[in-house]
């Protein structure tokens, strides 16, 4: 499946309630998915990382429908070739 597939199937799946919900809120949630895989990863229990990585990658997937970004489209910025090294910081 490629990542703009799978955009779309939470896109259908979602999507509504995600926009009625927002992006403040939305965040919100995310952030907790991205909690529960730290926890998942300091107990190195392969099971539960698997599915919090897939809970992280929806929830991702929502923020950017429901902010308009093409996630696919996005990744072409380490696909394309461009890319060299980091961004330095400010």
């Amino acid at each position: 499946m490629e990542i703009s597939e799978f955009q779309q199937l939470i896109a259908r799946l979602y999507e509504e309630t995600d926009r009625r919900r927002g992006v403040p809120k939305t965040f919100l949630w995310f952030i907790e998915e991205v909690g529960e895989l730290a926890t998942a990863l300091a107990k190195n229990n392969t099971q539960n990382k698997t599915e919090e990585f897939a809970d992280v990658f929806a929830w991702l997937c929502t923020l950017a429908n429901i902010s308009d970004v093409d996630l696919e489209k996005a990744c072409e910025k380490y696909t394309s070739g461009r890319l060299k090294g980091f961004k330095p910081k400010q």
